[in-house]
């Protein structure tokens, strides 16, 4: 029985891995525990860790320290994929305003950090380790061992220790914060929703369908292209049009001429529907089904982009309408609907609504693709590549004028920023980096396990000790303080001064938290998505920043 003690309680690589894989079997079903109300999910791997790490188990020096990298590296990368296609266009609209909320909240929790640092005698990255807990953020946990030991050469355990202690009333203090807001604000969730619903009427981000009969006598012979032209920088796309002459519905291509009295069927911004109908006639209350009529031999059909010749090639470069005598009316990413201007580049799993003859959707569909099964492969050379790419940028050393020490973005930075460009502009040069959302999520959450299974376990061994006689138990307020305080000022500055909505402050306060269990709170309090909305918006950004913060910390207060 030998060989039984040695793999439970040894030293080697077997004794390693099945340690690391009972501390993450264990984490996953309690952290699905609830305690009023609220689970801690894979973050309890952490825990479990350092049970364990307190009891004496140990891990192979090398494996832990394989396992931890790796982990951290896939972990970063998958969010980088994830949030990449959003980064910089949700800065736009309202995005604009709350992601600077957001990066008030990272700033804030950071100058907090600094005068406890100044204040106090706990090192600074000691205390990195507790912002990290604090605001519940483990990618900035990675960062932030990641930068000392690149500068000390050996790990320090009180980062870890400093997160564990703070993550769990890091989760409540962001939910009491986001409780605390609504009654300083006297907030009244029934308003709250009426005008949010009142705000959705008047807005809609989607595309529109529209039919309108041409009354502008200038567009008497006029081409569609000249049509185009005149309303440049307005997104529409003229699909069908009913000639007054023949009776006829016809497929529009550029060069079909346009008289008063014929009536078209467009695709457009519902922000430019009303300079559309200024400048071409009126709008006619005509179904999308009258524009099929029973003997078209017309059809509709959606593809999905699945060629990866075609990701990255603008809409008119395909000159589908030439060739083919199709026309593409919308695309569809990511469950949003885009009008299809002849600048826009398709994507790898754009879905195209086409509209043409059977026959010739036939032969588009040989063009685009349009196989799910291509889909669901994983392009692994290109995530290896971009991890490969991440590492090598991370490595770099950068001299910055005042600091002896050469900066690294470090294993952590660097592939979360090679993710982010590859998914935002990786397909202009046809490099594709999709990944379903179950591939991606497999991705990350195993590179978070293995992560938390090998901090836990290393930061164990001393635990309690540094909790009850370390001043351990003052951790934890100053986590709460660093939790609290910036989530409350800058709530309330959404609040009264931007007039935001509670349900996508709310949403705000989780995303610039990255704080799952917040959201879920957030999302009890209204069937609106607004509070959904909120976290997508200011997450990818915050992800950013919260990586970076923790590494520029450590290195210039170290």
């Amino acid at each position: 029985m030998d060989w039984l003690q040695e793999l439970f309680i040894g030293s080697g690589v077997a004794h390693s891995l099945i340690l690391i894989s009972l501390t993450i079997a264990f984490g996953i079903m309690l952290g699905k525990v609830k305690i009023f109300g609220v689970s801690l999910g894979a973050t309890f791997i952490l825990f479990v860790g350092i049970f364990f790490g307190e009891l004496g188990m140990t891990l192979d020096p090398q494996v832990m320290h394989f396992c931890k990298e790796l982990g951290l590296i896939l972990f970063v990368y998958s969010i980088g994929l994830q949030v990449g296609p959003g980064f910089f266009s949700n800065f736009k609209k309202g995005g604009a305003t709350l992601n600077m909320l957001a990066v008030l909240v990272v700033f804030l929790g950071a100058l907090t950090t600094v005068i406890i640092f100044k204040l106090t005698e706990l090192p600074i990255q000691t205390l990195v380790g507790i912002m990290s807990g604090a605001i519940t953020n483990t990618p900035g946990l990675g960062a932030a061992q990641q930068a000392y030991t690149d500068i000390m050469g050996i790990d320090d355990l009180s980062i870890a220790q400093g997160y564990a202690v703070a993550y769990p009333l890091g989760v409540i203090g962001i939910i009491l914060t986001i409780i605390l807001i609504r009654v300083i604000g006297r907030i009244n969730i029934k308003e709250e929703e009426k005008r949010i619903e009142e705000a959705n009427a008047e807005t809609d981000l989607t595309t529109v369908p529209l039919s309108v009969e041409i009354e502008n006598p200038a567009l008497d012979g006029a081409k569609v292209s000249d049509l185009t032209h005149t309303l440049e920088g307005r997104k529409f796309v003229v699909s069908r049009i009913w000639k007054k002459e023949t009776n006829e519905i016809q497929t529009v291509n550029a060069d079909t001429k346009l008289a008063p009295g014929d009536r078209i069927f467009v695709i457009i911004d519902k922000a430019d529907v009303e300079p559309f109908i200024m400048t071409v006639g009126h709008e006619i209350k005509m179904d999308r089904k009258q524009w099929t009529p029973n003997d078209s031999k017309y059809i509709s059909r959606k593809l999905l982009v699945s060629n990866k010749q075609i990701s990255g090639k603008q809409l008119h470069q395909l000159n589908l309408r030439a060739i083919y005598g199709v026309n593409v009316t919308r695309v569809t990413r990511s469950g949003v609907d885009i009008v299809a201007t002849p600048g826009l580049r398709l994507q790898y799993g754009d879905k195209l609504t086409v509209v043409g003859s059977d026959s010739a959707l036939m032969k588009v569909t040989e063009l685009i693709g349009n196989s799910e099964k291509h889909l669901h492969e994983p392009n692994l050379a290109s995530i290896f590549i971009g991890i490969a790419m991440g590492i090598l940028l991370g490595s770099v050393p950068m001299m910055i004028p005042g600091i002896p020490q050469p900066i690294k973005l470090g294993l952590a930075g660097g592939p979360l920023i090679v993710a982010i460009l590859m998914s935002a502009y990786g397909y202009k040069y046809h490099f594709v980096s999709y990944t379903t959302i179950s591939a991606n999520l497999m991705l990350r959450e195993v590179g978070l396990a293995l992560f938390l299974a090998c901090v836990g376990i290393g930061a164990g061994n001393g635990f309690i000790d540094t909790l009850v006689n370390q001043g351990g138990l003052t951790w934890v307020g100053y986590g709460l303080m660093i939790t609290m305080i910036p989530i409350l000022i800058a709530g309330l500055l959404g609040h009264f001064v931007f007039k935001i909505d509670y349900f996508t402050l709310a949403g705000m306060i989780a995303g610039s938290t990255t704080d799952p269990p917040a959201l879920g709170y957030a999302n009890t309090l209204s069937d609106t998505d607004a509070s959904s909305v909120g976290y997508a918006t200011v997450y990818p950004l915050t992800m950013f920043l919260r990586v970076v913060t923790a590494q520029l910390m450590i290195i210039f207060l170290l």
